[in-house]
């Protein structure tokens, strides 16, 4: 079982930017893909970006695409995700999460193992 903590949440102002990272224990991270996922009181989780496990994949929810950029460093064991252009409605608490398969995914079922979040609060 792959252990997760995320980390570089923080306040920032609209159009601000944030690096996320998340960092995991276990010598099988190389071989899982990881997803970020984003929650809000009330609100269901709600995914964000995913990076496939040889990182030649990758996939966006559109609210954030062309804005989020998710990467990996199997060497650091992190997986990074590039938060640009922020706005207020992307205030959430923010989880990565992984998944015993190669391929990304966008479903929350089909993540094993989950962080415990950090904090973004975006303010206008």
């Amino acid at each position: 079982q792959v252990q997760l903590v995320e980390s570089g949440g923080g306040l920032v102002q609209a159009g601000g930017s944030l690096r996320l990272s998340c960092a995991a224990s276990g010598s099988t991270f190389s071989s899982v893909a990881v997803g970020w996922f984003r929650q809000t009181p009330g609100k269901e989780r709600e995914f964000v970006a995913a990076v496939s496990r040889s990182a030649d994949s990758t996939l966006y929810a559109d609210s954030v695409k062309g804005r989020f950029t998710i990467s990996r460093d199997d060497a650091q064991n992190t997986v990074y995700l590039l938060l640009n252009s922020l706005k207020p409605e992307d205030t959430a608490v923010y989880y990565c999460a992984a998944r015993k398969q190669s391929l990304v995914s966008n479903l929350f079922m089909a993540y094993n193992s989950w962080g415990q979040g950090t904090q973004v609060t975006v303010s206008s």
